[in-house]
């Protein structure tokens, strides 16, 4: 089965010509890594978190989002993940994408220029149109919410 595929455009801000555009890291990646443009070695001490520049803009065809999801390498090695995940960029957003990362780790963790540092993931979204009810229909579920099931 063929993977569909949109064109979506993508701008260097400035000074970030060096910084990778977010790629695909092999050919069964459902997010490709997104990458540092931080002017200069920035330390994210324990238990802090920081806002990290990705050096790009992005012009996401109107029904699509992007989501910014945390690396799970980083997650494991280090205790570091993202504080809003996933984080949305919506189609009509056209500022700098940005990363707020937290630190959960013991040790400070250090981003340097053109690290990989999530990955973006882009989706299909859809419009509701709200039918107001007197009673929604029941399901076995019902009402069980978190951990009702054990």
């Amino acid at each position: 089965m063929a993977i569909a595929e949109i064109r979506v455009s993508i701008e260097r801000l400035d000074g970030n010509e060096d910084i990778p555009l977010p790629r695909y890291m092999t050919g069964g990646s459902a997010g490709m890594d997104v990458f540092a443009a931080v002017e200069k070695e920035e330390i994210i001490l324990p238990g802090k978190r920081k806002f990290v520049p990705t050096g790009i803009t992005i012009a996401l065809p109107e029904g699509y989002e992007a989501q910014i999801r945390p690396r799970s390498g980083l997650a494991i090695r280090n205790g570091v993940t993202l504080v809003n995940s996933p984080g949305t960029i919506d189609a009509d957003y056209r500022g700098e994408i940005g990363v707020i990362m937290i630190n959960h780790g013991e040790e400070p963790f250090i981003v340097e220029r053109g690290d990989r540092i999530a990955q973006m993931v882009i989706q299909r979204v859809f419009r509701v149109t709200w039918d107001l009810e007197k009673n929604i229909d029941d399901t076995s579920r019902g009402e069980g919410g978190f951990g009702h099931t054990g």
